[in-house]
């Protein structure tokens, strides 16, 4: 059985990510710290889910250090290494820029030494759209990205460049994941969708930053999923955007939620974020060409299946 090391196993694209595998018939070593950047009950229900295939088997440890992370790769001799073990979000990362660097940048090289020293040859990385700041849209991966607006996407950054580096110096078959704004049932509490699904429905206001016009691609999680797995393939060095490929206003997500819970929001105007950016847009012909990838649930029925599961949650 083929043995894959997901990092970040308990949180949203890791969770799914780990489910496809799983039921694909690879062994899954999960890796998560289950830090509290949110409500780590969410997290334990994920792992829940997982836990019920015999194929899996989780680690609570911190990819920042190294020497719990070898101990795993020694015992379960994996041949992949999905890392989606990462700090996230914008804002947050203003207020505290040293965690981030320390997760998403010395983790992923962390992750690396250790492909160099067992001789793993397939490394894939969940990297983001917050690096196309200022760039014209849609955004290919031809394009410079050498200005983050935000230490979330300079950390992503460093990974990157990190990635090149074990690359060109090992030979490691590395695929770098540019996701675009992740959103579905069981999704981060801190990002619009879930939140503003959780307050509507709630009667509590929603904070939105600016008037609501900045559009995000959206993209719904097992297309994520799905592309990720597909990024396991041989490629040498590529990297490649995972998008829906078609923005949407962040008035309309809120539209459809207030449809589909039959509930008005109550919003609350704030001054626009200096490190948010105003618009996203993949091009994915990239993922189309090299992984046979295109995203499949459209946007209306992506934040149905979020509210869904929101209303079927056990709170």
């Amino acid at each position: 059985m083929e043995t894959v090391v997901v990092t970040g196993s308990a949180g949203f694209i890791g969770w799914k990510t780990s489910e496809r595998l799983l039921k694909s018939g690879k062994q899954v070593i999960g890796i998560d710290n289950l830090n509290d950047y949110y409500d780590v009950r969410l997290k334990h229900w994920r792992l829940g889910q997982l836990k019920s295939f015999p194929n899996f088997e989780f680690y609570e440890t911190d990819i920042e250090n190294i020497d719990s992370t070898r101990d795993i790769f020694d015992k379960h001799k994996p041949l992949a290494v999905i890392n989606l073990a990462a700090r996230a979000g914008v804002r947050a990362s203003i207020e505290d820029p040293f965690v981030y660097v320390s997760t998403n940048t010395m983790g992923t090289l962390n992750l690396l030494e250790l492909c160099r020293e067992f001789d793993i040859k397939k490394f894939v990385l969940a990297s983001t759209s917050s690096l196309y700041a200022g760039q014209e849209m849609p955004f290919k991966e031809t394009l410079e990205v050498n200005t983050p607006i935000s230490p979330y996407a300079a950390s992503k950054k460093a990974a990157e460049a990190m990635c090149y580096t074990y690359h060109y110096l090992y030979g490691i078959d590395v695929t770098i994941l540019r996701y675009f704004t992740v959103y579905g049932p069981a999704g981060r509490p801190d990002m619009s969708p879930y939140k503003f699904i959780e307050r509507i429905s709630k009667g509590q206001a929603i904070d939105v930053y600016g008037d609501g016009t900045q559009k995000r691609d959206f993209t719904y999680v097992d297309d994520i999923a799905d592309g990720t797995i597909k990024a396991l393939k041989k490629s040498g060095f590529k990297i490649i955007n995972l998008g829906g490929n078609k923005p949407h206003q962040l008035n309309e997500l809120i539209l459809l939620i207030e449809q589909y819970l039959g509930k008005k929001a109550k919003i609350n105007y704030l001054p626009f974020n200096k490190a948010d950016m105003t618009a996203t847009w993949a091009d994915v012909g990239n993922a189309k060409e090299i992984l046979s990838w295109q995203p499949k649930i459209g946007f209306k029925e992506g934040v149905r299946l979020a509210v869904d599961w929101y209303a079927d949650f056990p709170k």
